[in-house]
């Protein structure tokens, strides 16, 4: 097993980054605060100021629901309604898809680090590189995916463009003046995100195999070589003593001499 845990330092805090990318384009995604319309008629839209998202539009207003409080009034914009404008087709259609590439690129990404944090076979490097290849690719379409909305949208602030709603929306074609919602700047620090994190992953380099780090041996096979080489000794040390008190014994027989066979009959007569 190869350690390459010191090689994606930058991956790591990419994952993070990735992470706030993400949440940012899904609030982008469903916060109505995309443009700010200022109208004159404030008859309906009480408050004078509208918010044009791209899947609802709503305003305050106390004459539509009731007279004693002022209650938020949203019409839902579909994807085939007829009157929607390019720029928020193009954003209902790119932020999913924004969504959804981000989504696979973190996933991606963890099961890169996950091979980097736990080891892995030199043979299976390629793989550990694809997986990061692969998932910055992603966050670099998904950055693109919230950037072009994002731009396209405000400049038609910029340059007051007017959508022609229907009259069950009770908004005029035109609003006096337009301003950026809260939706573009989180888009745009969103986009950033995503464009950092892909450009890390995209940059992960594998080092060289003369470079890699090796896990050390596991403690229970150091113990099993410790058991053998204990088992070997005592075996050793159990042969050698046989063979010294064997000696030990002939040195000593020796040394006793050889009984005379004649003095013992002397003895007996």
């Amino acid at each position: 097993m190869t350690y390459l845990a010191h090689t994606a330092h930058l991956q790591l805090a990419s994952l993070a980054s990735g992470t706030i990318g993400w949440i940012l384009s899904l609030i982008l995604t469903g916060i109505v605060q995309w443009r700010e319309w200022d109208v004159a008629n404030t008859t309906v839209i009480t408050s004078g100021v509208a918010w044009v998202g791209i899947w609802r539009v709503c305003f305050f207003s106390d004459i539509l629901v009731s007279s004693e409080s002022r209650v938020m009034y949203c019409q839902r914009i579909g994807v085939l309604d007829s009157f929607v404008p390019p720029e928020i087709f193009a954003a209902q259609g790119l932020t999913i898809v924004a969504v959804i590439f981000v989504g696979m690129g973190k996933m991606t990404t963890i099961f890169a680090l996950r091979k980097v944090y736990f080891g892995t076979e030199v043979e299976q490097w390629s793989q550990v590189y694809a997986l990061f290849l692969i998932g910055g690719i992603l966050y670099l379409i998904s950055s693109v995916c919230i950037l072009v909305p994002v731009v396209w949208n405000l400049h038609s602030v910029m340059t007051n463009q007017s959508i022609a709603f229907p009259q069950e929306f009770y908004m005029p074609s035109a609003p006096q003046t337009q301003q950026v919602g809260t939706a573009l700047p989180l888009g745009i620090i969103s986009c950033f995100l995503l464009l950092i994190t892909g450009i890390f992953l995209v940059r992960y380099r594998l080092p060289s195999t003369s470079h890699a780090k090796v896990h050390p041996e596991s403690r229970d096979h150091d113990e099993h070589d410790a058991g053998v080489s204990g088992t070997l000794s005592r075996e050793t040390f159990s042969s050698m003593s046989s063979v010294l008190f064997s000696s030990v014994d002939q040195t000593s027989n020796s040394h006793l001499g050889i009984d005379n066979e004649a003095y013992e009959f002397d003895d007996k007569l």
